[in-house]
């Protein structure tokens, strides 16, 4: 599978409003969290979904335990969890949430097989990345860590 360009992704973080989170953590040094809470901080509706944290509260939001429980106005799936849990959740997206787009898998995460099926749903899939990272990435953000983002602009901060 062909990760997206720039060019798409930047599209796809554009589009979407609703990101299920699945494996949040309520711990605030875990990738997860601080992840899903950027990601709240840009105006995305964050669902956090993680079955051991199920029925408390996180970014305003119930924790739920599965991606069936999830809101249909979820747009895009952010997996959280090691990559032979990826079929199982990507079947539950794509059984569950009438308005999915976005499958994307966090740093470390693939899963060819699911990948594929997604796609010919017509869902967009991304493996190996982070949102955050790419959001900072194709908005400017990083730039003043001394990260060449390939965005040119002519903003001052």
């Amino acid at each position: 599978m062909t990760q997206p360009d720039s060019a798409r992704l930047k599209h796809i973080l554009h589009r979407t409003k609703v990101i299920a989170v699945v494996g949040v953590s309520a711990n605030p040094v875990r990738p997860s969290y601080f992840v899903a809470r950027y990601l709240k901080l840009k105006g995305y509706r964050i669902i956090p979904v993680n079955p051991g944290l199920a029925g408390q509260m996180l970014f305003g939001e119930t924790i739920l335990g599965t991606v069936a429980d999830c809101p249909p106005q979820v747009d895009m799936v952010d997996i959280f969890r090691r990559s032979e849990h990826v079929p199982e959740i990507v079947d539950d997206a794509l059984k569950n949430l009438p308005n999915l787009r976005t499958i994307w898998m966090q740093i470390g995460v693939q899963h060819e097989g699911a990948a594929a099926k997604a796609q010919a749903r017509g869902v967009d899939v991304v493996q190996n990345l982070c949102p955050k990272m790419e959001y900072q990435r194709l908005f400017g953000e990083l730039r003043m860590g001394g990260i060449n983002t390939g965005v040119i602009s002519s903003r001052l901060t």
